[in-house]
């Protein structure tokens, strides 16, 4: 079993990648990378990440690295999931730039619908932790469900009411209780 990634091995991992890029793209930390880069977890178990555009060079280094630093790598993002939102690329916070890459924390309202949709107890923490840093507004993120909702049809394993249904109820999770304000 591989030891959990932190944040100092992980900013290793993302040096590495910057070196073994052949050209400029943009690599998208999702999932645990985001968690422990924003500081609300200390380790995670695997680097989930999206390349743009897709590079050779960093796919073959990709098994060395797994190996040398003793880091677990899915190459997975929230697209992989639920529908694209639109304008996620723009919304996705820059991190660092590494050699030829510029690495981004995915869109926090694509990993949170994402996270929603999977159900998982540390996947609905890590919504929580998003939507309590104010990363992700409770209203806003209701109306990215929205526009993705006719598009669910494409994703089998999803049961679009249920779906609904747990967004709102994170959305309502969410709010203070009618009468008390935020401070």
């Amino acid at each position: 079993m591989r030891p959990l990634v932190d944040a100092d091995r992980l900013r290793l991992f993302m040096r590495a990648i910057g070196a073994a890029a052949a050209e400029s793209g943009r690599v998208y930390l999702t999932g645990g990378a985001t968690a422990v880069l924003v500081g609300w977890r200390s380790s995670t178990i695997d680097v989930d990440m999206k390349m743009d555009p897709e590079q050779d060079s960093i796919f073959r280094a990709l098994s060395t690295l797994k190996e040398t630093l003793q880091i677990n790598i899915e190459m997975v993002s929230p697209g992989d999931f639920i529908p694209e939102l639109p304008g996620w690329q723009d919304r996705s916070p820059f991190i660092a730039k590494e050699g030829r890459i510029s690495f981004h924390n995915y869109d926090f309202y694509s990993q949170c619908l994402s996270k929603i949709e999977r159900g998982h107890a540390r996947d609905a923490k890590d919504v929580r932790q998003m939507l309590a840093r104010g990363m992700v507004e409770p209203d806003r993120l209701m109306g990215y469900f929205e526009t993705i909702e006719p598009l669910l049809y494409r994703y089998p394993a999803i049961d679009p009411p249920s779906f609904r249904k747990a967004v709102e109820r994170m959305k309502d999770e969410a709010r203070p209780p009618e009468g008390k304000d935020e401070r």
